[in-house]
């Protein structure tokens, strides 16, 4: 059987990398006012698959303010 500890330190790295997707994709669809895609990340886990295609594919690049 596996030990518990090296259970949460070989999932450590893919909660690290969900959450900082989630993140980045939670934090930009809110700033594009994107609600439903913003409960969409919010809702599902998938590994950051889905903030992934919102952040690269979905969103449109927006100009910066000088």
């Amino acid at each position: 059987m596996i030990e518990p500890q090296i259970l949460i330190l070989a999932l450590l790295p893919l909660i690290i990398w969900d959450a900082v997707w989630k993140a980045i994709g939670m934090w930009h669809s809110a700033r594009d006012n994107k609600l439903t895609w913003f409960i969409c990340i919010l809702i599902f886990n998938t590994l950051g698959i889905l903030p992934i295609i919102y952040v690269l594919l979905v969103r449109k690049p927006t100009k910066k303010k000088k």
